[in-house]
């Protein structure tokens, strides 16, 4: 969740029904090795991944091209958001697969802040319509609103 104290430097959200393809962008203040921490240690991911702000119940992640991962929501625990890692390229690029489609998380300085821009590319354009329908980008929108005020919140601590 976003406070006052730590706000979003720029955001924003596109659906490319061109390319089937969402787009997220994030740009907020942390260095890029923090933010791909954040993604890829289930310590921290557990913290901040559910979209309603509520800790994950289970976050198994075994980090490595082939590895997989499997998130469990408290709202929705039979349904578990699990893939397989694709390329990892610390602290610059995280690529899955899950529930058909493939997502990529690019990381890169930008001046004092860090641009985060995450895509999750379907297989076609009825693909990309069950994604809106299920609310995967207004779902991945709050989970990035969670992550920027977390990692706000770790830089304060520091």
């Amino acid at each position: 969740m976003l406070t006052a104290e730590h706000p979003q430097v720029n955001a924003s959200l596109v659906v490319d029904t061109a390319a089937h393809c969402i787009r997220l962008e994030r740009r907020f203040v942390a260095p890029p090795e923090l933010v791909f921490e954040a993604w890829t240690r289930p310590e921290h991911m557990a913290c901040w991944w559910d979209p309603t702000g509520e800790p994950l119940l289970v976050c198994e992640i075994d980090l490595r091209p082939g590895g997989a991962f499997r998130f469990v929501t408290r709202t929705h625990p039979a349904l578990p958001f699990a893939g397989v890692y694709g390329d990892i390229d610390p602290p610059h690029r995280l690529t899955f697969e899950a529930m058909g489609a493939v997502g990529c998380v690019l990381i890169a300085a930008d001046g004092d802040a860090t641009r985060l821009l995450v895509e999750i590319q379907c297989a076609s354009q009825e693909h990309l319509q069950q994604f809106l329908r299920a609310g995967v980008d207004q779902g991945t929108s709050g989970t990035l609103d969670n992550l920027v005020a977390y990692l706000g919140a770790r830089q304060v601590s520091r």
